[in-house]
């Protein structure tokens, strides 16, 4: 079978990024999964941080940790963004931890454990700074409901989120520390101690020791890609391996004259006789609709860059005159050996005025995943 298109994802990459975080931190790994594996697939890069090293996996979503355990994956797992109204039953039945930030959501888990006599596992985040997540104008409050149901519940972390870990000449992620500093002592102070203590994202994990604590969330470094190239460089930098490269087929190949107005509203003019590829990936498949030519694909070693406006289902490229590439060929829209010598994901975002992290959890699921090593 062939495909229209498809990404190719090497879980050998993953695991060797696995192995070189845990090799550098004496902190237990915590792979991020969420957004199914930052597009990569939730369950074969599950399994595969696990056995790389990582005892923990993260999830945004509570739906995202269940198919986690109905794919028989036993091992530790965290989901911290629940709103209240979730299936909290479903989640302490299926031994997920939970993520709590109100105490709203505290009482209602509370009562879920209750409800069927099961003692939740819960994890305390807290606001330190950037004011998306976590306890701030409740905390007092949440202290005295915690100190009143400390024994219908098994507190198992205590954690924050950086919001400026990729800038690491700013002071902002040693301010969070030290905020965070007057969190934890609060809770020892009325008796209670979390066994694991985490605040780290990838960019303070390789950049931040000080942050490591007890464990630290391994997000998109583990998928080979750099937390922000401007201000940390690129991923090699830590010997990290892109793991995705996504290739598609041309549906034609043609040649076109100079003065051609491609793609809707004719916003790109061709300066001279060339061939034009049209590619079968579009703004539905994740390509996004404004990226610019400084984005395309490679073939046989050479780049072609975009022409015109991205389309729903297909993009235009100009492939040169001379190219051999015939209409039914693969043409490798990111990543690849780097003896292909094309666009990497970085590029792609800089081309789009996005960041690594949309480029590859956006590619959607009509693409097909297709795992190697």
């Amino acid at each position: 079978m062939t495909y229209r298109a498809y990404a190719q994802v090497d879980l050998a990459a993953i695991a060797s990024n696995v192995a070189a975080i845990k090799s550098s931190t004496s902190a237990e790994i915590l792979a991020v999964v969420k957004a199914d594996a930052y597009g990569h697939g939730l369950i074969p890069v599950a399994q595969t941080a696990l056995a790389s090293g990582a005892s923990w996996l993260g999830v945004a979503l509570l739906e995202e940790a269940i198919a986690i355990r109905k794919a028989g994956i036993d091992a530790r797992t965290i989901a911290w963004l629940t709103p209240p109204g979730d299936d909290f039953v479903s989640a302490i039945k299926h031994d997920i931890d939970l993520s709590v930030s109100s105490v709203m959501l505290l009482r209602e888990i509370l009562a879920a454990g209750a409800s069927i006599g099961r003692t939740p596992r819960i994890h305390i985040e807290v606001d330190t700074g950037m004011r998306r997540g976590g306890f701030l104008d409740e905390w007092k409050l949440f202290l005295e409901e915690l100190a009143k149901n400390r024994d219908q519940l098994h507190l198992v972390g205590l954690w924050t989120h950086f919001a400026r870990a990729d800038e690491p000449e700013n002071t902002t992620t040693l301010d969070q520390v030290h905020e965070f500093e007057k969190y934890h002592t609060d809770l020892q102070a009325i008796g209670i101690n979390p066994q694991i203590i985490h605040l780290s994202n990838s960019a303070a994990t390789l950049t931040a020791p000080i942050a490591h604590r007890s464990m630290v969330r391994l997000g998109i470094a583990m998928y080979g890609l750099s937390p922000d190239v401007k201000t940390l460089g690129d991923a090699a930098k830590y010997s990290l391996k892109s793991a995705m490269t996504l290739k598609a087929k041309l549906s034609l190949v043609k040649s076109a004259p100079k003065g051609s107005a491609v793609g809707y509203g004719g916003t790109a003019i061709l300066k001279e006789d060339t061939k034009l590829g049209v590619v079968v990936l579009g703004y539905s498949d994740g390509i996004p609709r404004n990226t610019g030519s400084s984005a395309g694909v490679s073939f046989n070693g050479r780049k072609a860059p975009i022409v015109g406006r991205v389309s729903m289902d297909q993009f235009v490229v100009n492939l040169g005159s001379d190219c051999a590439a015939l209409s039914g060929d693969y043409v490798t829209v990111f990543g690849g050996a780097p003896e292909e010598d094309g666009y990497s994901i970085d590029e792609w975002a800089a081309a789009a005025s996005t960041i690594n992290y949309e480029i590859v959890t956006r590619i959607a699921s009509r693409v097909p995943r297709i795992y190697v090593n």
